[in-house]
């Protein structure tokens, strides 16, 4: 027995079952705090771990998005859940490399990841959440970011709950699954706010769905495999297919203009990574292998391609980004 699942057994033992938002979130929140989840000794790998070319992609549609808003001196880069700093330190040299002077702003709660972010993005700023970044015009990403907010599960009318039932943590009913995500919904809400009031753009990739449909998406993942979602309470990685549909009519809400949604294989190829992997295996023959396998995993169907998806929010004084249409 886990130290978390044993401190949710005496929860569930003096409130009651609790919702399945409550345990994704206290499970996420020890999760993290107590980990670097990346990598092969982690539990999953993440696009911009793969290869430099995923986030110079994202740095090249920020800084043309930024060139082509004017290019205005006070915009900040952002991150939320930047993970390694990885795709930061990536997105940033193509940044740099177009003449964006701004500083770094990452909303990071984990110590553990904190630290990691530190060694790579010395001179960042660190946020516990989006209301703190600062009132400027934001160049912001969000790479599997949304699907690990919590998530509501109910069967008709009734919330689905996690109760301590045969000698393990169980869910308190089964049947035909809608799940929706109030947390997801708020930062969305927040960040559309932001990019309103104070300009910018920001970048959404994720693994989700384009039209809102009822089913179970909840899923854990350990030692890059799925698990069962209820063992090994704070040991392993919760997440949720984001529903894109409903990012979209928050952001629309609260004022943002939103483009289409495409896959991430379509995005990346738009934006010319085809052509980076070129120079890249031509400067590294040694590593042209490796490049074709990274482009690969990034860009098919068969692999990340079709089921991750990349959506833009932007101020409406602001031209959307390049590679939605």
């Amino acid at each position: 027995m886990t130290p978390l699942e044993r401190a949710l057994r005496e929860r569930i033992r003096t409130e009651g079952p609790i919702t399945v938002e409550a345990f994704m979130q206290a499970c996420n929140e020890y999760y993290y705090a107590t980990r670097d989840p990346l990598g092969e000794e982690g539990d999953f790998t993440t696009a911009p771990e793969i290869s430099q070319m995923f986030g110079e992609m994202v740095g090249a549609g920020l800084a043309d998005c930024w060139k082509r808003a004017g290019a205005p001196e006070n915009a900040v880069y952002a991150e939320l859940g930047p993970g390694r700093g990885t795709l930061a330190v990536d997105a940033l040299r193509v940044l740099r490399s177009a003449g964006f002077g701004g500083g770094v702003h990452l909303v990071e709660t984990s110590p553990v990841l904190r630290d990691r972010q530190r060694s790579a993005l010395a001179t960042a700023h660190w946020h516990d959440s989006i209301d703190s970044l600062p009132r400027q015009p934001l160049l912001l990403v969000a790479n599997e970011f949304l699907d690990a907010l919590p998530v509501r599960q109910f069967s008709g009318a009734v919330e689905r709950r996690v109760t301590v039932a045969a000698g393990g943590l169980a869910f308190d009913r089964d049947g035909d699954i809608v799940e929706i995500s109030p947390a997801r919904d708020g930062a969305v809400a927040d960040l559309a706010r932001r990019i309103v009031a104070d300009g910018g753009a920001a970048l959404i990739v994720d693994y989700g769905h384009e039209h809102s449909a009822p089913g179970e998406t909840l899923q854990a993942m350990r030692a890059h495999r799925f698990a069962p979602v209820l063992e090994k309470a704070g040991e392993q990685d919760l997440t949720a297919h984001v529903d894109f549909e409903a990012v979209s009519r928050v952001a629309r809400a609260a004022g943002a203009e939103v483009t289409a949604l495409v896959t991430q294989g379509e995005w990346l190829l738009r934006l010319g990574i085809e052509s980076r992997a070129q120079a890249l295996s031509r400067a590294n023959p040694d590593r042209a292998q490796d490049i074709e396998i990274a482009l690969h995993r990034l860009t098919t169907s068969q692999q990340m391609g079709t089921l991750f998806k990349v959506l833009a929010i932007h101020s409406p004084d602001w031209p959307a980004p390049a590679g939605f249409a």
